[in-house]
């Protein structure tokens, strides 16, 4: 493999791995991941360690999961000694940069979630995980006009368009700059809110879905179907806006940079009659992930892949190595309860491989286990007499 590529990180939010075209969603339009997917390794059986943002976005940057790294609770921000991959790139000699949504800096908890407040959060310099280059965003959760601030933006500005727009433009910008002006590699992170909520929020002028034209899946149950079917129509369309943003990024990166799409964690939207993450089911730990690199032939993968894996990816394309899965099973956890509505109630711990997947309550007592070779979209829950509470 060719030494010191250039590297792309383009991380949703909220995505869950069934909602792309490739993966065979009936009510998804995603033409550019399409199109990616059939140039790429599809990890297909990724998860996340934590299906909740801060926890994984904390894994992903430093290959280390809560609360080992830190971030034990929802407000806890990354601390600032955490070593990430951009720290491991720098002393490589990459110039990086991020865009987007960060979710790791101190912030209020009495402030609303949804809004200015937590968009206009300042993160301070040394809380920008060893980012040569940083703007972005605390949270906030504006799929439009989002507030930026950052290297060049010493205060909050507010920028006129689709979130998703908005950020692959300026990272495309940097992309062109540093690769203009600079010999040596590049490493950029595009982390983007979308598809998670407020889902009817305008999605750069692509129309929410009919929802009765929404295709359920047998797991999601009657009651729970009018509400999946309404959140649908907008995730979709949100979904369809970003995969157009995450297209034009594709068509100005050089054709032999490292393309990396994923995201942080999922949705139920109805699966088993729940809504939103947390919850150790498919629709909320699976996620997307896909690696286009021009030494890899396209291929599906089914190795047991985690979010955590990332850095150690990266780190071994920056030193011209293959990376290989040698685990055979993947670890996933929810290491605290999140006191927002409709979110998971419990603590919990388990560990998934393609075929079964075990889940533990916080005390080490049995929760669920799931026979995935029998029923990808858990329709079946398996409790052997060996694993009865």
């Amino acid at each position: 493999m060719a030494a010191q590529p250039n590297i792309v990180w383009i991380v949703t939010t909220q995505w869950r791995a069934q909602a792309c075209g490739f993966a065979g969603d009936p009510n998804v339009r995603t033409p550019r991941l399409d199109a990616l997917a059939a140039e790429s390794v599809n990890y297909a059986q990724a998860v996340t360690p934590h299906p909740f943002g801060p926890f994984a976005r904390a894994a992903l940057l430093t290959g280390v999961p809560s609360p080992l790294n830190g971030v034990v609770d929802y407000f806890d921000p990354l601390p600032t000694s955490a070593r990430t991959i951009a720290h491991d790139l720098t002393a490589r000699g990459y110039a990086t940069a991020f865009f987007g949504k960060w979710h790791l800096a101190p912030r209020d908890p009495q402030a609303p979630l949804v809004g200015e407040a937590h968009a206009r959060s300042m993160v301070e310099p040394d809380r920008r995980g060893g980012f040569g280059y940083w703007e972005g965003f605390e949270s906030g959760f504006l799929l439009n006009d989002p507030w930026l601030h950052g290297t060049r933006l010493p205060e909050p500005v507010r920028v006129t368009g689709y979130q998703s727009d908005v950020l692959v433009d300026r990272a495309a910008g940097w992309v062109a700059e540093t690769a203009g002006g600079n010999p040596g590699s590049w490493f950029c992170v595009v982390s983007l809110e979308a598809p998670h909520p407020p889902y009817g929020a305008a999605a750069a002028g692509i129309a929410p879905r009919d929802p009765a034209a929404i295709i359920l899946p047998p797991n999601v149950p009657a009651a729970a179907g009018e509400q999946a079917r309404r959140e649908l129509a907008g995730y979709h369309a949100h979904i369809e806006a970003t995969d157009r943003a995450i297209g034009r990024l594709l068509a100005v990166v050089p054709a032999d940079t490292v393309v990396v799409f994923t995201s942080v964690h999922g949705d139920m939207h109805g699966a088993h009659g729940l809504f939103r993450k947390g919850w150790p089911h498919e629709e909320s730990v699976r996620v997307p992930l896909l690696v286009r690199h021009p030494a890899l032939a396209p291929r599906r993968d089914d190795a047991p892949v985690s979010l955590l894996d990332l850095p150690a990816m990266t780190r071994a394309w920056a030193e011209g190595q293959a990376w290989r899965c040698v685990r055979r099973t993947a670890e996933i956890s929810m290491p605290s309860v999140v006191r927002l509505p409709h979110q998971c109630d419990r603590v919990w711990h388990g560990w998934r491989s393609p075929e079964r997947k075990f889940v533990f309550n916080a005390d080490g007592t049995p929760w669920l286990e799931f026979d995935l070779s029998a029923d990808p979209f858990e329709q079946r829950n398996l409790t052997p007499p060996q694993l009865r509470a």
